[in-house]
């Protein structure tokens, strides 16, 4: 027996292009709550390593290196166009020390972030391209050799300061991430805006062209006002997943005390309700460098709970 008589295929074709549709849309919908722990690691040269911080092997694990940034190393730095340098603590997070996490740890995958907040020297790290094809040809070119150096697997996006406008951003980051992911240089790409005119105007413009690429988006939620209730963090989620509708947007906290809800405040209270709504696509944190003093506490919480059926 035919299983669709070709009598009824005009009938049905409607119905497989809405199907069709559905199953290449832009942003496939996330449907349930994942084991995804990824902590920034390195900006603040206090001498963390990998190995102090506490891995639960119940987790999906990444360390996100910061920062590169296409800036020179000279004393009173400048943009170069794309042409990535590595501005983390290479004294306690060198290549050796990647490979030797990920050997001990199957867990484990390593990020860098570009951008960040600022550069030693040069204040704001401003993202300054003098063109599209120009910044991404050094892009891809510094990055894909910094990557295979360091054995790394993602990026994340992290600028925070602009000198060109969202399109031109979107496509630099956007041709950047489609150009490593074709040519098998990382795995993964995440994104790290926060709730300000300037970084959402980017960021979504880059996501309304490229966020099908995009695997990750690292909210800054800490960057709220200090004192964020529960209540509140929760409506902040839900605005942004709609801002970014599709994406796995990931909850977070600053273990520097900046903003935010805290972890002492009602943090975990808000990332049980959202497991409970198989929201909670994972859990990020700033930074592995400020969480040195208070032994990790919070990390080793915020896995527990991700570990949990």
């Amino acid at each position: 027996m035919e299983l669709f008589p070709t009598s009824k295929l005009c009938t049905l074709k409607p119905f497989f292009l809405i199907f069709l549709l559905l199953l290449t849309s832009t942003h496939a919908t996330p449907s349930s709550s994942s084991n995804l722990f990824r902590e920034y690691i390195g900006a603040e040269f206090n001498n963390v390593k990998f190995s102090d911080v506490p891995i639960n092997p119940s987790v999906q694990f990444h360390f996100i290196l910061s920062f590169a940034i296409d800036y020179d190393t000279s004393s009173s730095p400048s943009p170069t166009n794309g042409k990535f340098n590595v501005f983390w603590d290479t004294d306690n997070l060198s290549p050796t020390q990647v490979s030797a996490i990920k050997r001990k740890n199957s867990n484990i995958k390593v990020a860098l972030s570009l951008g960040g907040d600022s550069v030693v020297g040069g204040g704001n790290a401003n993202f300054n391209p003098s063109s599209i094809d120009s910044w991404v040809s050094n892009a891809v070119s510094s990055l894909t050799s910094i990557i295979k150096e360091y054995n790394l697997d993602g990026i994340d996006i992290d600028y925070e300061h602009f000198k060109a406008d969202p399109e031109t951003f979107s496509e630099c980051l956007g041709r950047l991430i489609k150009t490593l992911k074709s040519n098998g240089v990382i795995s993964f790409a995440s994104i790290a805006p926060f709730d300000d005119d300037q970084v959402q105007s980017h960021y979504l413009t880059l996501w309304k062209s490229y966020g099908n690429l995009i695997d990750y988006v690292n909210f800054q939620f800490y960057a709220y006002d200090k004192g964020t209730t529960v209540d509140q963090f929760i409506g902040y989620f839900n605005a942004q997943s709609s801002n970014y509708n599709g994406g796995k947007v990931l909850v977070s906290f600053s273990t520097e005390g900046s903003g935010g809800l805290s972890p002492d405040g009602g943090f975990f209270t808000a990332c049980h309700t959202l497991k409970s709504q198989q929201k909670l696509h994972g859990i990020f944190v700033w930074s592995a460098d400020d969480s040195m003093s208070n032994g990790f506490r919070y990390e080793k919480q915020s896995q527990a709970l991700l570990a949990l059926p």
